[in-house]
């Protein structure tokens, strides 16, 4: 009989791990190098360097199979909301009919943080590296707020600006998160924006532009590029990303 009083499997805060699982060794080819769009050729480091944390853009290429986590950051991750549960999904077990304990499905519940999402892990890491390198100020984008409540959350915990560029609809629909976002001290505005010229063209056409993640992009990536102590930040898309994500699976 299935014990539903036990369906949860929860470690201690001391058994975070110590180390993010690199795949990139295990790839059968290397992956393509970053591209510099003005020439298409292969960037150096020095480009990247200017818009991403430093240490970001070595964990991007980097060939070791692990990565160690600084303990600082395992202390961070102790004390607000890892290790996140590993949990039975009885519910879908009985909606397919399984019964008994022969098969059992069970999933990694990261609703646990403190924004609602799996976000954070990478959020949390993007701003401990920009505070190391004594950086001021995250600028990224965000569509319906998931990782811009990350990266702001992350941010406030390492005292580094947070400035997000949230698609003008979802900035419109999604209140909420809007409040949250504010609620960690970023700064947040609907894009398109007359904060940046990329956003200016788009207004200037409509101003009541629904905005896209593009647009957002585009705007995140020129406001970054206006001083020395501001990078761009991102929650997908590059390797560094998916590397502090296996924090998840271990």
């Amino acid at each position: 009989m299935v014990n539903y009083f036990n369906s949860r499997i929860l470690l201690q805060p001391n058994e975070v791990p110590k180390e993010w699982v690199n795949i990139l060794p295990d790839l059968p080819s290397p992956m393509t190098p970053l591209v510099n769009p003005m020439d298409g050729k292969p960037a150096p480091p020095e480009m990247a360097f200017a818009i991403f944390p430093k240490e970001c853009v070595l964990q991007e290429v980097s060939q070791e199979p692990t990565i160690p986590i600084p303990n600082e950051l395992r202390e961070i991750y102790a004390s607000t909301y890892r290790p996140s549960p590993l949990h039975r999904a009885l519910g879908l077990e009985k909606e397919l009919g399984i019964e008994g304990d022969d098969i059992k499905i069970f999933y990694k519940n990261e609703s646990y943080s403190p924004t609602g999402s799996h976000k954070p892990n990478t959020a949390i890491a993007q701003a401990y590296y920009a505070k190391k390198d004594g950086l001021e100020e995250l600028v990224t984008e965000t569509g319906a707020g998931q990782w811009g409540s990350g990266l702001s959350f992350g941010c406030n915990l390492f005292g580094v600006k947070c400035t997000v560029y949230m698609v003008r609809i979802s900035f419109n629909q999604k209140p909420g998160r809007k409040i949250l976002m504010r609620s960690y001290n970023a700064e947040v505005h609907a894009s398109p924006s007359r904060f940046t010229e990329s956003g200016k063209v788009f207004i200037e056409k409509d101003p009541e532009h629904p905005g896209s993640l593009g647009i957002a992009i585009s705007e995140a990536v020129e406001h970054s590029l206006r001083s020395d102590k501001t990078r761009y930040s991102l929650g997908s898309v590059v390797n560094f990303v998916l590397l502090h994500q296996t924090i998840v699976g271990q």
